[in-house]
C-alpha cells in the first residue's frame, strides 16, 4: 500500500454500511458544498466522505502553490482509503469536483462503479460571467493570468435568498474553510482549463452509470457543459434538469432533489443484479436506430425546499 497523504482536518466522514459515496468541492470551495449530501445519504445507511482539495480551505497562497495535479492526488488518496471500508464506490462532485470526478473514472475504470455530477464546468459561461470571459482562454498562459481575479457577484450561484444570504456572509467573514474563497486567482483558472482539456478526451473510455444534474438557469456554467458530457460518455446517463436553483445545486432550493437522483443511483449501484439488467436494456437500446438529430433524453425531475432564517455559521445551518 502506498504512503496516502493525511486527510484533512476539513473532510467529512459519515460510516455506513459497504457502499459508498466520495463527495468532491469545486474549485475555491470547501466540502461544506456537499455536506447535505453526505448527510442524507448517511441516513439512508451509506457511507459518505466529503475530501479537502489540496491548497483549499486556507488561503489564496496556498491555492496558488498547487496544480490539478494536487487537487488529483488529493481525491485518490480519500477513494483509496474509502475503498478500505467499502466494496462498492459512487464519486460524485460539484463544479470542478464533477470534473475530477470523471477523470477519476477514468484512471480506476473497475473501481468506480457510479457517477454523480452536480453542475459540471468545463467551461465559465452562465449568465452571470461577464461577455468578455472568452479572453480568459487567451490570458491564461501569459503573465496577466498572475494578476488576475475572478470575483464571485450575485447571485454567487444560490438562487434561494435566504441561503445566498448565509453563503455570503460566511465568505465575508475571512473564514475560506466555512464558504471558500470570494475571489478565484488566475492560475487556478488555468489548471481547472488544464485538466478539463486532460478530461474532454477520456469521456467516450467512462462506462460507469452517471447522473448529472444541473439547473436550466446556471449562473456560471450553461446546461450545455452537462448535455455535452452526456452526448460523449460511454454508459448509462441520467440527465436531471432543475428549474429552481441556480449553480451550487447542492445547497439551493432544489437540493432535495439532487439528494433524491443520487440516492437512486446509489440503490442501484449497490443491487448489482438490478443494474446489471438496466445496462442490459441500455446496451439493446444503444443497438436500435436514433431519431434524427441524436438528442440526448433528459427526465427533469422537479421540486424545492426551504431553509429556516436562522443566521448561524453556514456550516451549522446546513446541517
Amino acid at each position: 500500500m502506498p504512503n496516502l497523504p493525511a486527510a484533512s482536518e476539513h473532510n467529512i466522514l459519515y460510516e455506513g454500511g459497504s457502499t459508498g459515496v466520495l463527495l468532491i468541492h469545486g474549485l475555491g470551495g470547501t466540502p461544506i458544498e456537499l455536506k447535505r449530501v453526505a448527510r442524507a445519504v448517511h441516513a439512508e445507511g451509506y457511507t459518505a466522505a466529503c475530501c479537502t482539495l489540496a491548497g483549499h480551505c486556507g488561503s489564496e497562497s496556498d491555492l496558488l502553490a498547487t496544480r490539478w495535479q494536487d487537487w488529483y492526488a488529493s481525491i485518490d488518496a480519500a477513494f483509496q482509503r474509502l475503498s478500505e471500508r467499502c466494496d462498492r464506490i459512487v464519486v460524485g462532485g460539484l463544479s470542478l469536483g464533477a470534473v475530477l470526478a470523471l477523470h477519476l473514472a477514468a484512471q480506476r475504470p473497475k473501481q468506480v462503479h457510479g457517477l454523480a455530477l452536480y453542475a459540471p464546468t468545463l467551461w465559465y459561461d452562465g449568465w452571470s460571467i461577464p461577455w468578455y470571459r472568452f479572453l480568459l482562454r487567451l490570458a491564461v498562459n501569459t503573465p496577466i493570468a498572475t494578476r488576475y481575479r475572478f470575483m464571485e457577484r450575485e447571485p454567487y450561484g444560490i438562487r434561494d435568498e435566504r441561503i445566498r444570504a448565509h453563503l455570503v456572509a460566511a465568505m465575508l467573514s475571512g473564514d475560506s474553510s466555512e464558504a471558500g474563497l470570494l475571489c478565484t486567482p488566475g492560475p487556478a483558472l488555468r489548471e481547472l482549463l488544464r485538466l478539463v482539456a486532460k478530461v474532454r478526451p477520456e469521456l467516450p473510455s467512462i462506462d460507469a452509470p452517471t447522473l448529472l444534474v444541473h439547473a436550466r438557469n446556471d449562473d456560471i456554467s450553461d446546461l450545455r457543459n452537462s448535455t455535452y458530457i452526456a452526448s460523449r460518455l460511454g454508459g448509462m446517463v441520467d440527465l436531471t434538469v432543475l428549474d429552481d436553483s441556480y449553480h451550487i445545486v447542492t445547497l439551493d432550493r432544489q437540493r432535495n432533489v439532487a439528494i433524491a437522483r443520487t440516492l437512486d443511483l446509489l440503490e442501484r449501484v449497490r443491487t448489482p443484479r438490478a443494474l446489471g439488467v438496466m445496462q442490459r436494456q441500455y446496451r439493446e437500446s444503444m443497438a436500435t436506430p436514433k431519431p434524427a438529430g441524436g438528442m440526448v433524453p433528459m427526465r427533469p425531475r422537479l421540486g424545492r425546499s426551504g431553509v429556516g432564517a436562522v443566521r448561524r455559521p453556514l456550516s451549522e445551518c446546513l446541517r
